[in-house]
């Protein structure tokens, strides 16, 4: 795989610890077996920074995230852009009738193909691996795998807008809007620019780009940059926040007020005029 592949792996290890903890957040039985030897000595090396506890809960966050999509809006076409090492069509519940499409870099949906093939596959759902590289056109392939473009969509965007440069940011997001129906969701996550100054975290940082992986893209205002790209933001939330807390995260949550502070957001999005929309935001 590419070295960029590589990331899909460590964050593969950090859900198997997550699942191994008796006090487990979410179960991936199917984590350790992706992650490798490699995704455990990758986590090592980046480790630090609350990276982590992050994970787990960024996974249980976005777990939830889909399921609600699926069960209360009747999604029934989940697409994973740059999917990694994600193992949620085997491991969530979801209904019957659920396409689960899975995007990302021929070689590593191959390694992945191989590592799960002794896995049964759950009843009543389907997955269908598209090999695309996000930089080219992936619309078309994900069409001809079966996507319709007219039908609601669940996009998941999880751990790949801060590999991209801003322009490829704000050009993914609004292809996204622009290729979703009525009552389509966006889930996701970014990085504040200033998380990738902090001084705290070079060594990380250092990791990443000497592995080929740089963290490109950061942002303060997220709710601004999904609006600029077609999208109304149902709710943005960071590590320790009332709804992405979870009593994992062991750091203070500063005010969004305050300047240079390093940050991760996780973020759920709806199309505007979608039914509800406005009702699910005041609550």
């Amino acid at each position: 795989m590419e070295a960029v592949s590589r990331t899909a792996q460590w964050t593969a290890a950090a859900r198997a610890l997550e699942t191994e903890r008796e006090d487990r957040l979410f179960a991936d039985p199917y984590a350790r077996t992706v992650a490798d030897e490699i995704g455990f000595e990758l986590l090592k090396r980046y480790d630090g920074g609350g990276i982590v506890p992050f994970l787990a809960i960024r996974t249980t966050y976005l777990d939830r995230a889909i399921v609600r999509a699926v069960q209360e809006r009747g999604i029934r076409q989940v697409v994973f852009l740059a999917a990694g090492m994600d193992t949620r069509f085997h491991r969530l519940p979801w209904p019957d009738g659920v396409t689960v499409y899975e995007l990302d870099r021929p070689a590593l949906l191959e390694v992945k193909a191989g590592m799960l093939r002794d896995e049964p596959l759950p009843a009543g759902r389907t997955r269908v691996a598209v090999p695309v590289d996000l930089t080219q056109d992936w619309t078309g392939p994900l069409k001809e795998a079966g996507w319709k473009s007219d039908e609601p969509v669940l996009w998941v965007v999880e751990g790949l807008l801060f590999f991209l440069p801003e322009q490829a940011v704000r050009t993914l997001i609004s292809t996204l809007s622009a290729h979703a129906a009525p009552g389509s969701v966006l889930l996701g996550d970014v990085i504040s620019r200033a998380a990738l100054t902090n001084p705290l975290a070079r060594g990380f940082m250092r990791a990443l780009e000497e592995d080929g992986n740089p963290w490109l893209f950061g942002t303060e205002e997220p709710e601004a940059l999904l609006a600029d790209c077609g999208w109304a933001v149902r709710e943005v939330r960071q590590p320790g926040e009332a709804g992405a807390d979870f009593d994992r995260w062991p750091y203070p949550v500063p005010a969004r007020t305050v300047p240079g502070v390093p940050r991760s957001f996780l973020f759920t999005c709806d199309l505007p005029g979608t039914p509800g929309h406005d009702e699910e935001v005041a609550a």
